[in-house]
């Protein structure tokens, strides 16, 4: 095991289990429903995950693309999915289904490393990848191979993976909470194995720009769900949670619609409340990073997370001054204006 391995469950996990099919049976947990993932999970040592948290974890709240997390308008598809299918092509494979899925992207990455020195003498060089990819017998063991699994990992998986890992953990669900842990803390010991490249990846490197104290309102709701503008992931059960602690009443439905009646209800405290989420959500950062900072990637968050948590902060207090002295705050009970009509 590598020296640079600091997490004792991983390093006890991967002294029972190859790191590689470690990598490879994580990956396939997400991307495959309950029960047929339960041998999995008892392969790596982990608790079964029942179907309904399953489905809630990686259907429901999160799902596990980086295109939503990555493209500039925080939806699936479109450019964060184009890039990654792109990486493939440029390899001269057809790339797989649902190439941005991060249970995808993990059994992809242990492909590649297995192609690679020292791992590919015990495999077949011909033989077919677990997600149907196939390299050539002269491709996979050279310096290409480990290239390859290199840019998967620092361009996409690392720029999205821990910040989704970390709104995964914290759903309150505990089974894919220790599934969520156990991945972001190996993931943490592969960025050691890879020398950082010279500059950010290319979602970060063509990221919109953060938000500004001159932003207009529609706007500001569709950055607040967009993390890759925001600098945090802002979930549903973030947003029931907010409401109830900021005394406003939440509205079922899409994050933009629940956000936008939080809004509507109480300006100051709504923002006031989503910057202390964007504080907290640099502070992890940084307490996930320690002392040297983390890498580029890592810092671009942070630094996005902490200029979107200033920007929010004077927001509010200029949404507190122009307040009107009988401005109306509908309160929890309270029901929504078309419910009242019927």
């Amino acid at each position: 095991m590598s020296a640079h391995l600091a997490d004792p469950e991983v390093s006890e996990r991967t002294e029972k289990t190859d790191r590689i099919e470690l990598i490879r049976a994580l990956g396939a947990i997400a991307l495959t429903p309950p029960p047929s993932s339960d041998r999995l999970c008892e392969a790596v040592g982990l608790a079964s995950i029942a179907p309904a948290d399953h489905t809630e974890a990686f259907v429901l709240l999160l799902p596990p693309h980086a295109a939503i997390y990555l493209g500039p308008d925080g939806q699936l598809g479109g450019e964060g999915l184009d890039r990654v299918e792109g990486f493939w092509r440029a390899l001269g494979l057809r790339p797989p289904a649902d190439a941005d899925h991060l249970g995808v992207l993990l059994m992809a990455y242990a492909d590649l490393l297995e192609q690679t020195a020292p791992f590919a003498e015990r495999v077949d060089a011909s033989a077919e990848l677990s997600n149907g990819l196939r390299m050539a017998p002269t491709e996979a063991r050279t310096d290409p191979a480990a290239r390859a699994a290199a840019t998967v990992f620092h361009e996409h998986l690392w720029p999205f993976a821990p910040g989704y890992l970390v709104a995964l953990s914290r759903l309150g669900l505990p089974e894919v909470s220790a599934w969520a842990d156990l991945v972001l803390a190996l993931l943490r010991d592969e960025r050691h194995r890879h020398p950082a490249p010279p500059s950010l990846p290319l979602a970060l490197r063509e990221a919109p720009g953060p938000i500004e104290v001159g932003i207009g309102f529609d706007d500001l709701l569709d950055a607040v769900v967009t993390p890759v503008r925001i600098g945090m992931v802002l979930t549903q059960r973030d947003l029931a949670a907010g409401a109830a602690e900021v005394g406003l009443g939440y509205r079922r439905g899409e994050r933009r619609y629940a956000l936008k009646a939080m809004v509507e209800q109480d300006k100051p405290a709504t923002l006031s409340w989503l910057a202390r989420l964007a504080h907290r959500a640099a502070g992890r950062d940084m307490a996930h990073t320690g002392a040297a900072g983390g890498d580029e990637t890592e810092r671009w968050w942070t630094r996005r997370a902490t200029h979107s948590a200033d920007v929010l902060d004077t927001l509010a207090a200029q949404a507190e001054t122009s307040r009107e002295p009988s401005e109306h705050r509908l309160a929890p009970h309270d029901p929504a204006p078309h419910d009242a009509a019927r």
